[in-house]
């Protein structure tokens, strides 16, 4: 118990760096996502073709590769130079992003395009349809998906320890080298994130429910 109690102030300043990074990445990752997914409905062929290859490239490779290649690779260019809390940002972002795209792309699908034709009919140009219209009722769809991909997200943000940023996993690392109590620092650990883990999962079960469609 004296270990635990010893090392949690530690494992908590651990969880707000890795609650710090999920939060920024998540916002920043559905912005990328919201981008890539009209890209993807566009009717011009280029963007199609770049949000494909956007959405290929990260979700056909592992989440480790892509923060060593925006940590080590990109690092390594003259005019490049990210601290290690900036890169995994980037990393969780642009990870999450690809997927939030498939999502939102999906989400945007399912609605009638007979709401589409009705906005037209009434004068909407297509950014108002968009923003008015499809968006707000996609988005609704989207929500439990979203938090579910999202709790994946925060599960990622646990490798980012290996470029030495001092998030939870990392300061379980060092407690429990410090304590040789390696069994009851990674139960915390594990304690720490399953809590956390599962709120997210009652926050999408919950809006599964309030947004199911009907």
């Amino acid at each position: 118990m004296d270990t635990i109690m010893n090392a949690l102030p530690y494992l908590m300043e651990g969880l707000q760096v890795t609650l710090y990074i999920f939060a920024v990445a998540i916002i920043v990752g559905f912005l990328i996502g919201l981008v890539v997914a009209l890209f993807r409905l566009a009717p011009i062929k280029i963007l199609n073709w770049i949000a494909k290859v956007f959405i290929d490239a990260i979700r056909g490779t592992p989440f480790i590769v892509q923060l060593f290649f925006i940590y080590f690779g990109l690092n390594s260019l003259e005019w490049i130079s990210f601290d290690n809390t900036t890169a995994g940002i980037i990393t969780v972002a642009i990870n999450a992003g690809a997927y939030f795209a498939e999502i939102i792309r999906a989400g945007i699908q399912s609605i009638d395009k007979g709401q589409t034709e009705a906005a037209r009919s009434l004068g909407f140009t297509s950014t108002q349809n968009m923003r008015y219209i499809v968006l707000p009722q996609a988005i609704r769809r989207m929500l439990p998906t979203i938090t579910n991909q999202s709790i994946i997200s925060l599960k990622d943000t646990s490798l980012l320890s290996i470029i030495g940023i001092a998030d939870l996993t990392q300061q379980g690392e060092v407690q429990s080298a410090a304590t040789y109590e390696a069994f009851t620092i990674w139960l915390t650990v594990g304690i720490i994130y399953f809590i956390i883990i599962y709120l997210l999962t009652i926050l999408a079960n919950f809006l599964e429910r309030r947004f199911e469609v009907r």
